[in-house]
């Protein structure tokens, strides 16, 4: 079969919603596109751990620390779950690390901002993990198998992570005034940082097409930027806290909330390296990661005695 058969018949699949599987034939660009879409999700994960491995230890009670462990925790899981599924397309663990440390892969630009306390590590589990979710739960669908595998399992607890950080925004905003402006200061500091998540607007967005065609993704940037605004601009009402942005307005027409230009200068300037915080969390993983080669050589050590030792028995 000829490349334009081959094409045809991997078009004619995904349009029939089957998955296409890692022994599949597939496009070059699909399996670079796919590459580089699940290594800076499973990139974000982990580099997303940091801001909130900060608080471990200065969380307010038990609970709070008990949940925020767990959380921590099941980031790790996911971005494990995504580097696997990345490797499934033909690339090692560490072409993927190499790849981050020399900056030639990114990670979400919203792991860039600071956490400067207690009230940010409620925003960040409400505004950036509810936008994960908004986006992740469409990535359910997506046309390759083991990244649509994973995202099931990280879904569910993706939705656990967004009820941790919204539940402490709402204990601030019912707290005394000084702890409802903590809150109200996080929400005004993340509020577009967490819009730019979605990338870029659709129309200046070169790769959504192929995106959208292979069915790696089914929503585009703008829908799935707008069906977060209308669930958080609700749930920042009932609890009494507003969304800083002047021109945020209800429209009767089409069902939705209008909303205000995001600086998309700012986005680009935080995605080439100039954020407030790109430095130090590109750094803190460079230096865990060197830190850490300790132990992987012991498991890889230890794997291989117990392989020796299954072949003799």
């Amino acid at each position: 079969m000829d490349d334009d058969k081959r094409l045809e018949a991997f078009q004619a699949k995904i349009d029939r919603e089957e998955k296409i599987e890692p022994r599949d034939w597939m496009p070059e660009d699909y399996r670079k596109h796919l590459i580089r879409q699940i290594s800076q999700h499973a990139h974000s994960e982990v580099v997303g751990m940091q801001p909130e491995g900060n608080y471990i230890t200065r969380a307010p009670s038990l609970r709070a620390k008990v949940v925020l462990l767990a959380k921590i925790q099941d980031e790790a899981g996911h971005g494990l779950y995504l580097y696997s599924a990345a490797e499934t397309l033909g690339i090692t663990r560490d072409e993927l690390l190499e790849q981050l440390h020399g900056g030639k892969a990114k990670y979400s630009s919203i792991f860039n901002y600071p956490t400067l306390n207690w009230a940010d590590i409620g925003a960040v589990g409400w505004l950036v993990d509810g936008a994960a979710i908004v986006n992740q739960v469409s990535l359910q669908r997506t046309s390759y198998g083991p990244y649509s595998r994973g995202m099931v399992r990280i879904c569910k607890e993706e939705s656990f992570h967004q009820r941790q950080g919204y539940e402490i925004m709402a204990d601030m905003a019912k707290g005394t005034p000084e702890q409802k402006a903590m809150a109200q200061d996080a929400l005004n500091r993340l509020w577009w940082p967490s819009l730019m998540m979605f990338g870029p607007h659709d129309a200046d967005s070169p790769r959504s097409g192929n995106a959208l065609k292979w069915k790696i993704k089914r929503e585009t940037n703008d829908e799935l930027r707008q069906k977060f605004i209308d669930k958080t601009v609700q749930q920042a009402e009932v609890i009494g806290l507003t969304i800083p942005d002047p021109d945020l307005k209800w429209n009767e027409e089409t069902g939705h909330y209008d909303s205000g230009e995001i600086n998309w200068e700012e986005f680009y300037n935080v995605v080439k390296g100039n954020g407030p915080c790109n430095n130090q969390r590109l750094t803190h993983h460079k230096r865990a990661h060197d830190e850490g080669a300790w132990v992987r050589e012991a498991a890889n050590a230890y794997a291989k005695k117990q392989l020796e030792k299954s072949k003799v028995a």
